[in-house]
């Protein structure tokens, strides 16, 4: 009989256990793989989503699971075990007013101990460690539960949202992902080695592409090449034959009256042709963008231009700079090599643990590299930019500044550009104290 006795226990332990388990399953499972399982043919996984979507139900019917396994370990502990316990304990020549609370404070001791290894913590352990294969195990039978303690579950779903309505809770939303949850996944995805770090790199230069403008990627106007319809057709050879790029700006007079692109191909098939070429003939349109338009924006514009390249303006009409399918390829995987010497990286590394950073790098790449904040209503786009906006000045060589626990130096000027800097992290005891004035 004794035996019999502690089967029982054990099954309520054990049952115990399985409840907590579908528990946390349920909670923790990722949904975009419940799906790819439902995709794969698992009714199971199936039936997970099915009571992810309804958290209310679903915890009701495990907690009324618990209550009860728990309800009843306790009351079956106490009543057999214990007297029985306590009669043996009278039997070995314990004290009856000693046996009884011994006997029950030991079942007591050890139900709760083996509830809590055996019904508790390793079957969450297991939850944790493979949440979606366990959930997609456990729904069908949670949901038949569920179905079966409707009545009940019901009123334990209403009873709780009224008192969470007393408690000034809201009613749950749709679940959402943030920036920084995808970017832990991708972390946690390179450190399994599911991801490669470069195709890591690459996710974080697409999502940080989806938060830029057009100005953030372009190439600015004093870096491109450009040719005036309004010079003599040798001087309009002269710039095409100094300059490795295939495609112009054209515009008249001023850089601000751009008309559309020119091709090197087009001016060299009609001097093949005629002997001599007339540009504005040739001039392809383009499509003309604002600064502040978003990069994905400007790349689906990118897509539909006639010609692989967008002319940026800013909101007084003047010429600011191009995009083409390069720089939005630069902005996602880095910088490549143009034909002009090896690509330079926009940061790098020294021995002492500080930072060689180019001004032109992005200013978002470069708060992510020092682990830095950068306020969401900046309205500069490059590490220059940071600098001058902190320094409020245009800086010389050796100039410096503080910016968040980094102390920023000027290294190169590139005329009134800042074309190198160096970051160093300052020690939390060297801290400027701005002095009162």
């Amino acid at each position: 009989m004794i035996y019999i006795e502690l089967l029982i226990a054990a099954i309520l332990i054990l049952l115990n256990g399985l409840l907590a388990m579908s528990e946390l399953a349920v909670v923790s499972a990722r949904r975009s793989k419940l799906k790819t399982m439902v995709d794969d043919g698992s009714r199971g996984a199936e039936a997970a989503l099915a009571l992810a979507d309804e958290p209310g139900r679903f915890l009701s019917t495990v907690q009324i699971g618990i209550t009860l396994v728990g309800i009843l370990a306790g009351a079956f502990s106490g009543a057999t075990l214990g007297a029985r316990l306590g009669v043996a304990l009278i039997d070995a020549g314990v004290p009856q007013q000693f046996a009884e609370p011994i006997a029950y404070g030991s079942v007591v001791a050890v139900i709760t101990y083996f509830s809590l290894i055996i019904g508790e913590l390793v079957p969450k352990q297991i939850a944790l460690r493979n949440a979606e294969a366990v959930a997609a195990a456990v729904a069908p039978a949670m949901s038949t539960l569920a179905r079966i303690a409707s009545p009940l579950v019901w009123l334990l779903d209403v009873s709780g949202t009224a008192v969470l309505r007393l408690l000034g809770g809201q009613e749950e939303g749709e679940s959402k992902v943030t920036a920084e949850e995808i970017k832990a996944l991708i972390g946690e995805a390179e450190t399994s080695g599911a991801l490669e770090p470069r195709a890591r790199d690459m996710i974080g230069g697409v999502m940080r592409l989806s938060t830029r403008s057009v100005q953030a990627i372009m190439t600015p106007r004093h870096d491109v090449d450009s040719i005036d319809l309004t010079l003599e057709a040798p001087a309009i050879l002269a710039v095409v034959r100094r300059s490795i790029h295939a495609l112009f700006p054209a515009f008249e007079g001023s850089d601000d009256s751009i008309v559309g692109i020119v091709h090197a191909k087009d001016l060299l098939d009609s001097y093949i042709e005629n002997g001599r070429a007339d540009p504005r003939r040739i001039v392809r349109p383009a499509p003309i963008v604002l600064e502040t338009m978003n990069a994905l924006d400007g790349l689906d514009t990118l897509k539909d231009s006639p010609v692989p390249m967008m002319l940026v303006q800013d909101e007084y009409g003047h010429f600011v700079g191009i995009v083409t399918p390069a720089d939005i390829l630069k902005a996602i995987a880095g910088a490549f090599h143009t034909g002009e010497g090896p690509a330079e990286p926009d940061a790098v590394q020294r021995d002492d643990g500080s930072w060689l950073i180019s001004g032109s790098m992005p200013a978002d790449e470069m708060a992510e590299l020092l682990s830095i904040r950068i306020q969401p209503t900046h309205d500069y786009h490059t590490a220059a930019g940071m600098i001058l906006t902190a320094m409020r000045r245009l800086p010389q060589v050796g100039d410096a500044v503080d910016v968040e626990g980094w102390r920023f130096e000027v290294m190169d000027m590139d005329g009134r550009r800042i074309d190198k800097m160096l970051a160093t992290r300052r020690s939390p005891v060297h801290r400027a104290v701005r002095k009162r004035s």
